[in-house]
């Protein structure tokens, strides 16, 4: 019962009770035929048809003892044989009578049973309404609203509750948006100066040694305060809705990663062995993209010298994955749950560090999230970690034909 529409099961309990009131009506008159029946159904016999009568015939010629004896049978056999065709004729009326009714009962019964549906069907349409309506909602379109008419009943309240949360969502994206904009400028450019500062300063030559020293380690530090900016403006970008999502091959997510990170490769003496195949998903590619490079970038950070990085991308059936594979320092597996947590590392937490700022992976998670897929993230047994993104598969009409 629990797995029928809403729809379902209104007509089946419109359906239900029409019957049932059916079946008490059609049950009551028959009772009440039953009744009447027995106290007003009457039977005559035709005299040349009743064996019992026509016995009297000759009944003067008799003695008197003889005709009351034969009065006397006669009227028992008369008596049986009313019974006997009151309950024949009677029998043969309530079998039509149960028979017709049973009909009517069956008809009546998928009578209610289709006006069931129909009423269910009018009843649960602004309900439907309400449901389109937030299925086609999004970031982008969240001005729009339901604007059901008709009574204030139950299901208006609902639809007006719903409209009234999405004033409240409009307002609280609007409000993100305006934020991030605002912190995107008024955050970089104070470091932008710094840096530029800072860079004059080491290239002047009236400036001391400790001075250009100083400014060498003031420039790390701004550049680790870039670094951790952007990474938290990419995360807010990553968690929200998908503008203009298209088809995007991941194999070519990978190479490009690849290529973005081969420096930081050969720096940390990690050989990259990349394994791809066509897995084409519907997505941002600049987010794939950032997702790829901050798999790679972890896996080669959190790395041993001379160590090795298995790349994959392939397809299974209506999923794409792309798996980064690493050796490293065994991972214990009540860690794997919180390393996509933001600002978290491996046995540190808000801890500074000169690998980054902690928001790679989560980063990684907020956009495999925002293109409907999931994570899989697997201790090796010598060390290290497999991290499988799967991700559904672009449909057959949205990847560009072959000529």
């Amino acid at each position: 019962m629990t797995r029928l529409s809403v729809r379902a099961r209104l007509t089946l309990v419109y359906g239900s009770l029409f019957l049932v009131t059916s079946a008490i009506l059609v049950g009551v008159t028959y009772l009440q035929t039953v009744k009447a029946m027995d106290k007003r159904f009457d039977v005559r016999f035709q005299t040349e048809k009743t064996p019992a009568i026509r016995s009297l015939q000759g009944l003067d010629q008799l003695p008197r003892a003889q005709q009351f004896e034969r009065l006397a049978t006669a009227r028992g056999e008369i008596q049986a044989e009313v019974a006997k065709r009151l309950q024949e004729q009677k029998q043969e009326v309530l079998e039509q009578m149960l028979q017709s009714t049973m009909v009517t009962l069956l008809f009546l019964g998928l009578a209610g049973i289709g006006i069931g549906y129909l009423v269910a069907g009018r009843t649960l349409r602004p309900i439907h309404t309400v449901t389109a309506t937030a299925q086609r909602l999004s970031e982008s379109n969240l001005h729009e609203r339901i604007a059901l008419t008709g009574p204030q009943d139950e299901i208006k309240d609902l639809a007006d509750t719903f409209d009234r949360m999405l004033d409240r969502l409009h307002r609280a994206f609007d409000a993100q948006r305006r934020f991030v904009a605002n912190a995107s400028h008024e955050l970089r450019t104070p470091l932008t100066i710094n840096r530029t500062v800072l860079e004059v300063a080491i290239a002047s030559r009236k400036n001391p040694p400790e001075t250009k020293a100083l400014a060498d380690v003031l420039l790390g530090n701004t550049a680790r305060h870039e670094r951790l900016i952007n990474g938290l403006l990419l995360l807010a970008r990553s968690e929200r809705e998908l503008n203009a999502p298209t088809p995007t091959p991941l194999e070519d997510v990978v190479r490009s990663a690849v290529d973005h990170l081969d420096e930081l490769a050969g720096e940390t003496d990690v050989d990259v062995t990349v394994e791809v195949a066509p897995a084409t998903t519907v997505g941002d590619p600049v987010l794939l993209e950032r997702c790829a490079v901050n798999l790679l970038e972890n896996a080669l950070k959190y790395n041993v010298p001379g160590g090795q990085v298995w790349v994959r991308t392939w397809r299974r059936r209506d999923q794409v994955m792309l798996r980064v594979e690493n050796t490293g320092r065994p991972v214990p597996s009540y860690e794997l749950a919180t390393i996509y947590e933001p600002f978290r590392r491996l046995g540190a937490d808000r801890i500074g560090s000169a690998d980054g700022a902690g928001l790679g992976l989560s980063i990684v998670r907020a956009v495999v999230r925002a293109h409907g897929g999931t994570l899989d993230t697997v201790s090796r047994p010598d060390g290290g970690l497999a991290i499988t993104v799967r991700l559904p598969a672009a449909p057959a009409a949205a990847l560009p034909q072959a000529r």
